[in-house]
């Protein structure tokens, strides 16, 4: 994300900015996984319900999770409100998504929900991006115990800027442009590296594929022969043996 973090830097470098902690802009929640022995949980669920799994299979702007739990696997009967950001914190670090619909995850996810106050200040892609310079700092940020987690302390104080709205939408712009730019580049070298892919198999299968009734034939003929050369030979043996016991 290095390139990332020079377009943000560039556009706010030499303007003016508050700066504010993501303890004093977000509300921060920890997600949890409801008990799987309870099936009354996890029936005819509703409620997203989202993993790592989720961003691996379906991207970093999600409205829809890959499971569902039911409203009585809530605690205290309260969703993560849309427009909140999941990042991973545990296990598998420095990793966020943007969720657009009301939701639960995980505890791997520590969950970030702007304050009421702080709402009409940002563009919420705008946090999107700016949670990539988050994720590098995380993976730099851990502490080891039974698995690694981030360091939740100086997480709470990691600073964001707090640009005029204006900047705040080129930013996005800019961005959205160079993310559209790279899906486009991705899905044609995907699709570049399958047909490759497919021609390789192709040429290795011709190239590496002999009949086999034209290999056995040939075999039974090299073993005729040296059956012959066998029977030939054993026969002028006992020729010249007769022909010897004659004279």
């Amino acid at each position: 994300m290095s390139d990332l973090s020079e377009n943000i830097l560039t556009l706010i470098q030499n303007v003016p900015v508050e700066w504010k902690t993501i303890e004093e802009i977000f509300d921060i929640r920890n997600g949890y996984t409801p008990s799987k022995s309870n099936n009354e949980y996890w029936e005819n669920g509703t409620i997203p319900w989202f993993r790592m799994e989720d961003i691996r299979e379906n991207g970093q702007i999600l409205n829809e999770a890959l499971q569902k739990v039911s409203k009585s696997a809530l605690k205290g009967g309260k969703l993560f409100p849309a427009n909140s950001i999941i990042i991973a914190t545990s296990a598998t670090i420095g990793e966020h998504a943007l969720i657009t619909v009301p939701y639960l995850s995980n505890q791997r996810f520590t969950n970030l929900s702007l304050k009421a106050e702080y709402i009409d200040r940002f563009e919420i892609k705008f946090l999107f991006y700016y949670c990539f310079l988050l994720d590098d700092w995380c993976k730099n940020n851990t502490t080891m115990s039974s698995f690694a987690a981030v360091d939740m302390n100086g997480f709470r104080k990691f600073q964001i800027p707090i640009p005029s709205p204006s900047i705040q939408a080129e930013i996005v712009r800019i961005l959205d442009a160079f993310t559209e730019l790279t899906a486009e580049l991705t899905a044609e070298l995907t699709a570049e590296l399958t047909m490759r892919k497919k021609q390789y198999e192709h040429y290795r299968n011709f190239l590496l594929t002999f009949d086999k009734e034209d290999t056995c034939l040939r075999a039974d003929e090299r073993t005729s022969g040296r059956a012959d050369e066998r029977t030939s030979g054993r026969a002028d043996e006992r020729t010249s043996g007769r022909a010897d016991e004659l004279r």
